[in-house]
């Protein structure tokens, strides 16, 4: 496994190879009269041993070269001396040399071989992530593209003499096309500013009540056939936030609601304010998520298998973006009734007025 170490300076890396070896050296040293020069050497090999896990090769070599020669100096009889009477001495000393290098180099190159099979890995999946997002985003904006195409074609060739009521319908097909487009677009729009690092929030008194209203009055032709409840309390004060940032949050989850939720569910919005944090829960009595699709909500582009097609897979990890650019949070959990439920919470400024009494 490649540590930190490994990626230090090689200043730093030779720095660390040096004093751990003079350390265990001395610590050897100290010792060595109660466990005998045989065993001094294999110390000094576990050691070059361990650094050639957390060093690159160069700083390995040198540690084994370093520790070759204190063990030959220090410990080999005679001491003090790189002279050496016993023949088996001598070839002890070459394989340790032997082994202490190639064991250096060998684990040098796993961690090579290591390191380009993880880039081929982490290039694999980039490429599949690319291929997804792609795929998605051709989809999504194909058939309104085509559609406008094929509408601002048909009242260029035909429009003044088409029938009103024919021209209506074009129209509107051309007015849904668009709409569908927009949250496209948006969201990329909203990606990028995320990803750009420099989405900074622009405070001002807003009206909670007028916030959640705000993201549910967009989404009233995707909302028609859900019941939506609101519990916001009479007396919420106003708060200070960035009003654009959190109806876009709010409008991806209800969104995200009446996309994977059938018809007729019904959905909860609970507003609370206590010792200055603003939270935000918003339930639903529909299916639910899965256990991997609940650990992977706010991933970016990811879509939970079985769903319907549709979107990018954007909308909840903007919304979190933009919760977290308040210094705030968001959760999903499934509910033990049944439905899932998002719970914001951003730490908020309040005001003594509310919007009554303003």
């Amino acid at each position: 496994m490649l540590t930190g170490f490994a990626y230090r300076s090689k200043k730093t890396q030779y720095l660390i190879s040096i004093v751990i070896t003079l350390t265990v050296s001395l610590g050897c040293y100290l010792i060595s009269p109660y466990i005998g020069y045989i065993t001094v050497a294999l110390i000094l090999l576990f050691t070059v041993s361990f650094l050639s896990v957390i060093l690159s090769v160069f700083p390995v070599l040198l540690a084994a070269i370093l520790s070759a020669l204190i063990w030959d100096f220090f410990f080999i009889p005679p001491h003090f001396t790189f002279h050496i009477d016993k023949a088996e001495d001598i070839l002890m000393l070459g394989m340790y040399v032997t082994i202490a290098l190639i064991n250096g180099i060998l684990n040098s190159r796993i961690r090579y071989y290591e390191k380009i099979a993880r880039q081929k890995e982490d290039k694999l999946k980039s490429i599949k992530l690319y291929n997804a997002v792609f795929n998605s985003i051709s989809h999504e904006l194909r058939t309104p593209l085509t559609t406008i195409m094929g509408v601002t074609e048909n009242l260029s060739d035909t429009g003044r003499d088409m029938p009103a009521q024919q021209r209506h319908i074009l129209y509107n097909e051309l007015y849904i096309a668009s709409n569908r487009l927009n949250p496209v677009v948006d969201n990329l729009m909203n990606m990028s500013r995320l990803e750009s690092g420099h989405l900074e929030p622009k405070y001002d008194w807003c009206d909670v009540r007028e916030l959640i209203r705000s993201a549910m009055n967009r989404l009233s032709a995707e909302l028609k056939n859900h019941t939506i409840k609101l519990e916001i309390p009479d007396d919420i004060p106003i708060v200070k936030l960035d009003f654009g940032l959190m109806e876009q949050a709010l409008y991806n989850i209800l969104q995200n609601i009446a996309f994977h939720t059938p018809e007729q569910t019904k959905a909860c919005i609970k507003v609370d304010i206590s010792k200055g944090l603003l939270e935000i829960n918003i339930s639903d009595d529909g299916p639910g998520f899965s256990d991997e699709a609940i650990e992977k909500a706010f991933e970016k582009f990811y879509r939970a298998a079985g769903t319907k097609t549709g979107g990018l897979g954007l909308g909840l990890s903007i919304a979190r973006g933009f919760v977290q650019a308040h210094s705030g949070d968001i959760f999903v959990k499934n509910r033990k009734t049944g439905g899932a439920q998002f719970t914001i919470r951003i730490p908020v400024s309040v005001s003594n007025l509310t919007p009554e009494n303003e």
